[in-house]
């Protein structure tokens, strides 16, 4: 008897169909395709199907070679419609899902958009925020009896609350016989993406059942907007958190610059037992980089090592980025070259750590290294590359990268990049090189700009074109300090007292007052912060 159901069992898929499903690179997608060819095998829906989907859904990030599998399938079933449309919904062009929809419509009359496909090319319209295709697609969900399909519902939900249709939203949502809690998140999800965070916790008050992700939901909301004492609040008030919670709260206080607020969280995170995942390391390097800390970095990376944590990508780069604003810059090498995969940011942050140290000559050796390996450099690359030679006095080598920047990568320059080479031109004291370089900037009132130029006047005692300068900046905000300190320090390096005088008495008339000073330094395992004019205690 079981010998006759063995042989009325389908018989298992090919081999290929197991190594297409596990492929881990587009140079692999390429073999099994080409054997598929090969044998025929791409004529069976089924093996194409599979072979579009790894493409479509796997990490090797190869959705235009999927949308090629297609348009080379001679019978697309649904199934690859639905994979291709979803693919594109999350992508940077949705707009392509709606193309697909529109074909699987009108081309393929014996094919049925099912409620999978409403559900993909509805994000699509969300993403888009294209509420008049989402109305035309929710008339065809009600012409073929779909209209209360809970998942379709929920996508509906926030397809309209991310058009802006609240009120829409809102009407939908009372009349839904079966919502459910991901129905309400659905539109909580938008108010708080939209940082509408006081209509989000009326919204959230409202909700008759709560989850894990409704909470996390308003805890971000909060944490994404500043203000920590309401997030601190919610995160209190929760009785289950996990790791997405912890880091919405630590996330929040490392973007408002409380470094040690997120050393402290993270010991408690430990204590609690929560198992801290990439985002959390990341955040957790770029505290410790941001005062110094390294001795919490180090105990990061140690951490990561005790559980075979993998340092690559964003990790590698939080590692360099650590170990090179802590002063650890060999440390920050040996990260670097020992990283499993290295990407753009992760080849400009070991560009920025020999900057920062002054190690020009290695900055631009790293930079031809990167563009050997194939990485194309984006404008931050070229922001420390700048910052490098200005700090190492590599006059000759900064005008040839300024001048490549367009010419060779595309990239135009920004503020940050003239700031660069006026900065380097100042240290030279080719002041007026430095200002007819201010003068061709595509925006003339950035006041930082000019604040370097006017240093570098400082520096070099050229006393008139000071002047000049901080009438500038005095003329693009009568409020901003820097121009009256530096030219008094002007004046006061040249024993001109009563000028010195002069200018500190327009300070106390126009309300305007030097800001303190201030340092931070790490003893003990423990950050201390200082200002300027603060006693002893």
């Amino acid at each position: 008897m079981s010998a006759i159901f063995t042989s009325l069992s389908p018989p298992p898929p090919p081999p290929i169909i197991s190594f297409t499903e596990m492929a881990t690179s587009i140079s692999e997608l390429h073999q099994a395709h080409a054997y598929m060819l090969k044998t025929g095998l791409f004529q069976q829906p089924f093996a194409a199907s599979r072979l579009m989907t790894a493409a479509a859904t796997s990490s090797i990030d190869s959705l235009s070679y999927a949308h090629t599998i297609f348009t080379q399938t001679p019978q697309p079933n649904t199934y690859m419609y639905n994979t291709l449309i979803r693919g594109y919904a999350t992508s940077p062009t949705p707009n392509v899902a709606l193309f697909l929809f529109l074909k699987l419509l009108c081309d393929d009359q014996d094919l049925l958009p099912d409620k999978y496909t409403y559900t993909f090319v509805l994000k699509a319209c969300a993403c888009l925020c294209r509420v008049k295709h989402g109305k035309q697609i929710h008339g065809c969900v009600i012409k073929n009896g779909l209209s209360w399909d809970v998942y379709i519902c929920n996508t509906l939900l926030h397809m309209y609350a991310k058009c802006g249709c609240f009120e829409v939203a809102r009407h939908m949502l009372d009349r839904m016989p079966n919502r459910d809690v991901v129905s309400w998140n659905a539109v909580l999800s938008v108010y708080v993406e939209m940082g509408f965070v006081d209509l989000a916790f009326d919204f959230f008050s409202e909700m008759p059942v709560k989850n894990l992700e409704s909470w996390n939901f308003m805890l971000s909301g909060y944490a994404n907007s500043g203000l920590l004492d309401e997030a601190r609040r919610v995160f209190d008030e929760m009785s289950v958190k996990d790791v997405v919670s912890w880091n919405a709260l630590i996330t929040g206080y490392a973007n408002s610059g409380r470094y040690n607020e997120v050393l402290e969280l993270f010991d408690d995170m430990q204590r609690a037992r929560v198992k801290p995942n990439n985002h959390t390391l990341v955040t957790l390097l770029s505290a410790c980089a941001g005062i110094g800390a390294l001795e919490q970095g180090k105990w990061v990376h140690a951490y990561m090592d005790r559980n075979g944590i993998e340092v690559n990508g964003f990790l590698a780069t939080a590692l360099v980025d650590m170990y090179s604003k802590c002063g650890c810059i060999e440390k920050a090498v040996e990260v670097f070259d020992s990283a499993s995969r290295k990407d753009v940011s992760t080849w400009n942050a070991m560009i920025t750590g020999f900057s920062v140290h002054g190690f020009g000559e290695q900055a631009l050796k790293v930079f031809s290294e990167m563009v050997e390996n194939g990485f194309k450099p984006n404008d931050v690359t070229f922001v420390s590359l700048l910052s490098a030679c200005s700090r190492a006095g590599l006059l000759f080598e900064s005008h040839e990268i300024f001048g490549n920047m367009f010419s060779i990568y595309g990239i135009k320059p920004k503020i940050e990049h003239y700031g660069c080479l006026v900065d380097l031109l100042g240290r030279f004291g080719l002041l007026k090189e430095a200002e007819e370089l201010v003068e061709k900037m595509p925006q003339k009132d950035v006041l930082i700009i000019w604040e370097s130029l006017l240093s570098a006047c400082r520096n070099h005692g050229n006393v008139e074109l000071a002047e000049h300068i901080s009438g500038k900046l005095l003329e693009l905000n009568p409020q901003d300090n820097a121009g009256y300190v530096q030219l008094s320090n002007i004046h006061a390096s040249k024993g001109r007292w009563s000028d010195v005088v002069d200018i500190r008495r327009k300070m106390r008339e126009k309300l305007v007052s030097k800001k303190p000073g201030g340092s931070v330094i790490e003893v003990d395992g423990v950050v201390h912060e200082f200002l300027a004019g603060e006693g002893m205690i």
